[in-house]
């Protein structure tokens, strides 16, 4: 069985096996197809295939698990907590040296974050580790729900929507990525800025905002951000 240090739950199992199925991108990215336009330009004709395999994923005796490694040696976790009355997906965040696994965001009805900027979604989409999901699309697909980032650059579209269209079946798969980026996550898109080389964001939800009771420690925020940014 996979333990994840210091996550409670499970039995959690590897997940990889879902992501050969173009279904799986858009329920996994299900938080942030907001409105009927948006789901319907995700699923198309296969909205009952795809609420089958939610109940797959989402079944109680097993929790799929993600891992997605970075060069810095830390590893991302997306995990499918499934929890009767207590379903959702955490992104935690480790490396060997900590006790336990940190928190980047959860998405679920009680959701926090964001986790990340765009600049990090993409650095660790594109800087894989040998080993785990090496695959930029799946991962950036994988770690998308924990975006929230107000200032989108104007080439974030091209690489959604290129990663949209090599993995999934959706016809139009620009007009989707314009929605993702439009909603981003559960919350509302977050302004970042550096305070002596840690990557702080302003979100009320976030573990990544000091200003917050229940933000990470300074330590850890700035081994996040040079995790995330692509450093060691």
């Amino acid at each position: 069985m996979l333990k994840i240090p210091g996550y409670e739950g499970g039995p959690l199992v590897q997940g990889d096996a879902y992501l050969d199925d173009p279904l799986f991108w858009p329920v996994h990215l299900g938080s942030c197809l907001r409105g009927e336009d948006a789901q319907r330009a995700a699923f198309g004709a296969d909205w009952d295939a795809a609420m089958e395999l939610y109940r797959t994923l989402s079944a109680e005796h097993e929790w799929p698990v993600f891992s997605v490694p970075l060069r810095s040696g830390h590893t991302i976790y997306v995990v499918y907590r499934n929890v009767a009355d207590g379903w959702g997906v955490d992104y935690l965040i480790h490396q060997p040296a900590w006790s336990e696994a940190e928190t980047l965001a959860v998405v679920d009805g009680h959701f926090m974050g964001p986790g990340m900027t765009w600049p990090e979604l993409l650095s660790a989409a594109r800087r894989s580790a040998t080993e785990g999901i090496g695959d930029a699309d799946a991962r950036l697909l994988l770690l998308f729900p924990t975006l929230g980032d107000a200032l989108l650059p104007d080439d974030a579209a091209v690489a959604l929507t290129a990663a949209l269209a090599a993995l999934t079946l959706i016809e139009q798969p620009t007009d989707v990525a314009g929605m993702l980026l439009e909603n981003q996550g559960q919350w509302a898109p977050a302004l970042w800025r550096s305070a002596g080389g840690v990557w702080i964001n302003d979100g009320g939800h976030s573990y990544r905002n000091p200003s917050n009771a229940f933000a990470l420690p300074e330590r850890r925020l700035l081994e996040i951000s040079n995790a995330l940014q692509g450093g060691s």
